[in-house]
């Protein structure tokens, strides 16, 4: 396991944190130091989930160690939740869950001041969290989240903006199949027989009909701010990949890989809902088909800075304290922009999954422990 020291933070409890499951590893705070483990890979793959366990169990054994605090995600439902409840049942630790996003800001922060004994996290910081999926603290699912997040004497995380909502049809299925996606978006401002030319080459007639169907009548739908999908929305739309996903990230990946130079006449639109800021994504999708007849690779760039600078809009101030994480976070494009107007990207902690664990060390020792 790597070692990280831990300069600037004293507590006397021993945490272990548990990481989330598509890219699973394991973190232990003791004595001032962080221990971070390898990466398990897809949890859901029985092979890793029980590589992934012996490995927890047996770093406790060897090292005789009996944690007081245990982190998880706070999907009730992942591999990791559920074992972190059991261990803290075993263990009589305290089991505390950290919303998904908000530990892959605190694994950027970490990774920015662990270690660095000449520099204090400061006491207000912004975060973007870009991925594909999270369980959100309203019940429903993020993936493109802006966090304002106070550390000092007052401390407290503020959800100040976020993507706008859109549809998943058949919940997962829509990770699977990016159509499915797409279907949804272009309902928001398509008539019926337009929103089938598009998708016909992945559905027959009964197939978008039953999708359809299913989609006005909310029937196992759910609504997701996430980054990611957007993404992999665009990248079908253009025809940069199918409809079936064969490895993780791929129509994000196959989008990225066939960018070029951004067309530049396209604006963040920027609304407002509940003191949240909401970028627009809907209207992205109307550009697109607008100029669908233009270059697809040029409109591939264009609709990944439009996320990254909208993003950046929604702040609208110095971005020198802000933080970008989350698997999207690897994305060229949109990290690169970001990072040129002053954010802070991960060199180290890996900035998806496998560096969740990290985060939620970070957060209980800046939010809960202080």
């Amino acid at each position: 396991m790597r070692k990280y020291y831990f300069y600037f933070q004293k507590t006397a409890k021993t945490i272990l944190a548990l990481g989330a499951e598509s890219d699973g590893n394991f973190c232990f705070f003791m004595q001032d130091k962080i221990y971070f483990s390898e990466s398990f890979g897809d949890l859901l793959e029985e092979k890793n989930w029980q590589k992934y366990q012996k490995a927890v169990l047996k770093f406790l054994l060897k090292n005789k160690i009996k944690p007081d605090i245990i982190l998880t995600d706070m999907h009730p439902l992942y591999l990791t939740s559920i074992f972190g409840e059991a261990l803290s049942e075993k263990y009589k630790a305290n089991h505390i869950q950290v919303q998904h996003h908000i530990a892959h800001i605190f694994s950027a922060a970490g990774d920015k001041f662990v270690g660095n004994a000449t520099h204090a996290m400061p006491d207000i910081f912004y975060g973007i969290a870009m991925d594909g999926t999270g369980y959100g603290q309203n019940g429903k699912v993020w993936g493109g989240e802006i966090f304002e997040i106070k550390t000092g004497k007052t401390r407290n995380i503020k959800r100040i903006g976020c993507l706008e909502n859109q549809i998943l049809i058949g919940g997962d299925l829509a990770v699977k199949e990016p159509a499915r996606m797409l279907l949804s978006i272009l309902a928001n401002f398509f008539p019926k027989d337009k929103i089938y030319n598009l998708t016909k080459k992945y559905y027959a007639k009964n197939e978008f009909e039953l999708l359809y169907n299913q989609l006005k009548q909310n029937f196992n739908c759910l609504e997701a701010s996430s980054t990611g999908r957007i993404l992999d929305a665009v990248s079908i739309l253009l025809n940069f990949c199918g409809n079936e996903r064969r490895y993780k990230h791929e129509p994000i990946a196959l989008l990225e890989a066939n960018s070029t130079k951004p067309y530049p006449n396209i604006k963040p639109k920027i609304e407002t809902k509940k003191d949240i800021k909401i970028l627009n994504t809907t209207v992205l999708f109307e550009y697109l088909i607008e100029n669908l007849h233009k270059d697809k690779k040029r409109l591939a760039a264009t609709a990944q800075l439009y996320i990254a600078e909208g993003l950046r809009k929604i702040i609208n101030k110095n971005i020198s304290t802000t933080f970008i994480a989350g698997g999207v976070a690897n994305n060229k494009i949109i990290s690169a922009y970001l990072i040129s107007q002053g954010a802070y990207a991960s060199k180290t902690i890996p900035r998806g999954d496998a560096g969740l664990s990290f985060g939620q060390i970070i957060y209980y020792l800046f939010l809960i422990s202080r």
